[in-house]
């Protein structure tokens, strides 16, 4: 499994707006195959910080992912919103139950 970690904040006054693209876009992307979660979690001890929660089931569908028209759309709709770039950390993780 992979999990990606994608770290951005958003620009003051900005945020219900971003809120609103990244909803079409976690919709779509949760019917894409090979992806397990993806989730848009903000930061309650960091102003206008979010961070996108992914598990994809190979790198090759995360690739895949980073091709698809819902995140290109994302990339144009939400560029003027965010404040700075975007830093992605990705993971091999495996799955274990305590």
């Amino acid at each position: 499994m992979i999990v990606v970690v994608a770290k951005f904040k958003v620009k003051l006054g900005k945020k219900a707006e971003l809120l609103a693209v990244a909803k079409d876009l976690i919709a779509a992307t949760r019917q894409e195959t090979g992806c397990i979660s993806y989730s848009l979690l903000e930061d309650p001890y960091v102003e206008n910080s979010f961070s996108f929660i992914e598990e994809w089931s190979d790198k090759a569908v995360l690739q895949s992912h980073f091709t698809t028209p819902h995140i290109a759309e994302w990339q144009q709709k939400s560029a003027d919103l965010r404040d700075g770039q975007t830093v992605l950390t990705i993971y091999q993780a495996e799955e274990t139950k305590l």
